[in-house]
């Protein structure tokens, strides 16, 4: 891997030393299938750009970390470009000074690839309309995460109010091996469920949209218990004329499925990392009809508890 350092720099300096250093190692940009424009601080950018180049290393990207350092300093743009031959893509980190950090669009038009998607993902605390900001208005997808939101439920409840086609949440992100496991449970019939409620640590935006999703899929009343965690612990649905479907995860890798008339079976239902996450997020760039429909029932949902 090499690292190349600009100060005071310019976007199409960076962009003709990102050519240069790419045809020096006889790898010229090509193979990369989008750019994915990661926007967070200085604490968040390490953990950032880790996930970032392992998810790259099944997407091949461009990927380009705006960081907004202090707006009272003179306008200035330092850049980090890492290439290297055995590289999934190219990673450039952009500190923005100055009103710049006010105009990160501007600044990161030059360097997107010609012709492939751009993704925006907000590790951190993301704008309050996606689809709207600067930067999200340059993306066909747009990746926020509650559990950064210094009110994590209701940031999660109040995406429906925003969504625009291309928006999508961590927080539904981590709920796929639930959601597998759930929808298998009911290849063989069980019978209609009642009700039902979905435990997890307190705070944990994913519980009220795990609940919500199985309340718009089985149009039953599923309800939110907090328990000590981590993450999410379990599911319990009560079937009509008695018994349950259970689903338990004590230790964050494991997990247990009851269900009426069966055995009790082990399953892995490990909690994932980021790049994991992310990873299955640039999978897919079309919109995500489901999660729209997920977040759309939190919302009914929550103004009806009110």
């Amino acid at each position: 891997m090499t690292t190349f350092n600009l100060t005071e720099t310019t976007a199409s300096k960076i962009s003709s030393t990102l050519t240069r250093l790419r045809h020096q190692m006889g790898a010229p940009a090509v193979g990369m299938v989008l750019t994915l424009v990661a926007v967070v601080d200085e604490a968040g950018q390490y953990d950032a750009v880790r996930a970032a180049t392992d998810a790259a290393r099944e997407h091949p990207s461009r990927i380009l970390v705006v960081i907004n350092r202090s707006p009272r300093e003179h306008n200035r743009l330092d850049a980090e470009i890492r290439v290297g031959e055995s590289a999934p893509g190219e990673v450039v980190l952009l500190r923005l000074y100055g009103e710049l950090t006010e105009h990160a669009h501007s600044v990161i038009t030059p360097l997107l690839l010609p012709d492939t998607p751009v993704v925006a993902w907000w590790p951190c605390q993301g704008p309050a309309v996606p689809a709207t900001d600067p930067i999200g208005r340059l993306a066909g997808r747009r990746i926020t995460d509650a559990q950064a939101a210094r009110d994590t439920v209701a940031a999660i409840s109040g995406r429906a109010d925003v969504y625009v086609p291309g928006d999508t949440d961590m927080a539904w992100t981590r709920l796929t091996p639930w959601r597998s496991l759930l929808a298998a449970a009911f290849d063989q019939p069980i019978g209609k469920i009642e009700h039902g409620v979905v435990e997890g640590a307190p705070g944990n935006p994913s519980a009220p949209l795990l609940a919500a999703w199985l309340s718009d899929r089985l149009a039953a009343p599923i309800g939110v218990a907090d328990s000590p965690g981590p993450g999410l612990t379990g599911v319990r649905l009560a079937i009509e004329g008695g018994g349950e479907l259970v689903v338990t995860r004590t230790d964050a890798r494991l997990a247990t499925l009851s269900r009426p008339g069966h055995p009790d079976r082990r399953v892995a239902l490990a909690r994932r990392p980021a790049s994991e996450l992310l990873a299955e997020e640039l999978r897919r760039l079309d919109p995500d009809e489901v999660y729209a429909s997920a977040i759309q029932r939190l919302a009914q949902l929550t103004k009806s508890a009110r």
